[in-house]
């Protein structure tokens, strides 16, 4: 990204997760949270290792009864990524998992119980310094709130957030991270502005239970995407009613969509039209699952297409890029055409000149 298109992002204060910084100059971090029973630990254990090696920097565990905290103990021994415990309703599980030696805790202010419990937990956390996420969700609102408001409107959710920065913050508890999710993209995008008008605690962005893949894919991206474009959040979670592989991947193609690159490719393609002399889909995909496999020490952009109005002016742009059609296929490296070869050529010259350049 070039300095005329870079976003200036809101300061905020660091915490770390594990070792992985969240807030100030940090790079934007991407979670996802398993779907295993968490007392099935080797289940557990695959999923995350499958979920590190999809991109993800943090990943949430569900921590429901005294088994699950168990067998969070012996989780957190392998895996790869630091782990947040996710509680609700019952504090005593919280004080359990912080024993576990947690990297952090998610709790949900509206569930959680009492301020002494409150209390209680935000001291085994000062004693083994895990920061917390104050977890506001618009399905599960404080009573006195949701009465105030009449329903979880974006003005509630920052009312619960800062009702619990409040009460974190007389405790001299300052290792907070902090969400406002709702399912209503417009209410999810007005309550992280609003939020990030009254704090510089780091904020976890994301639309709560956006839907299938088709849906929720459409209300992250919109209600992400819009919010990091204006320089807010920290860290995202794209919540699908899907493999949560999928929520990694396209938590990932969100940031690069807005130039907020990890080690990896940039991959441009043309959705195609009757100007095709090459089947673009098939050869897409394989360059997809090809570059997967090879771990980058950059960012580079790639273009894979077929169209002869704009292709070649694409690849001309990319780090590397390919073009074909009728049999012949074309490589551009550094903006410049680098070589001709036959069109079933294409990918393994790709790949080649990818590894080469890493």
């Amino acid at each position: 990204m070039n300095s005329e298109q870079q976003i200036i992002r809101k300061k905020t204060r660091k915490i770390y997760i594990g070792d992985v910084p969240v807030g100030g100059d940090s790079p934007i971090t991407v979670q996802s949270m398993t779907n295993t029973k968490t007392n099935d630990v080797s289940s557990t254990l695959k999923q995350i290792m499958e979920l590190s090696e999809a991109g993800a920097d943090i990943v949430r565990v569900s921590v429901p009864d005294q088994g699950a905290a168990d067998a969070f103990k012996l989780i957190k021994k392998k895996s790869p990524v630091p782990l947040v415990a996710d509680i609700h309703f019952d504090y005593r599980l919280a004080l359990e998992a912080i024993k576990s030696g947690i990297h952090c805790l998610r709790i949900n202010p509206g569930n959680i119980g009492s301020r002494r419990r409150i209390e209680e937990v935000v001291k085994s956390l000062k004693i083994a310094s895990i920061p917390v996420r104050i977890g506001v969700n618009s399905g599960s609102l404080e009573k006195d709130i949701l009465k105030k408001h009449g329903s979880p409107t974006a003005d509630a959710l920052v009312e619960s957030a800062i009702r619990h920065i409040n009460i974190l913050d007389e405790l001299n508890f300052y290792d907070i991270k902090i969400s406002v999710k709702s399912s209503n993209v417009k209410i999810m995008q007005e309550a992280y502005r609003k939020l990030g008008e009254q704090t510089d605690y780091p904020l976890h962005l994301g639309v709560t239970e956006a839907g299938t893949y088709a849906v929720g894919s459409v209300k992250s991206a919109i209600g992400i995407g819009s919010l990091i474009s204006e320089g807010l959040g920290d860290t995202i979670r794209v919540s699908l009613t899907d493999d949560p592989i999928k929520e990694v991947q396209l938590g990932n193609n969100i940031l690069k969509a807005l130039g907020h690159f990890k080690n990896g490719i940039e991959l441009i393609s043309c959705p195609g039209c009757g100007r095709l002399e090459i089947d673009l889909q098939s050869l897409v995909e394989e360059v997809e699952r090809r570059v997967a496999k090879i771990k980058l020490k950059r960012t580079l952009k790639v273009s894979v297409l077929g169209c002869v109005v704009n292709g070649p002016g694409e690849a001309l742009g990319s780090d590397i890029g390919i073009a074909g059609g009728n049999g012949k296929g074309l490589v551009y490296k550094g903006g410049k055409l680098y070589k001709s070869c036959k069109e079933s050529e294409l990918v393994d010259i790709l790949i080649e000149e990818i590894k080469n350049l890493n």
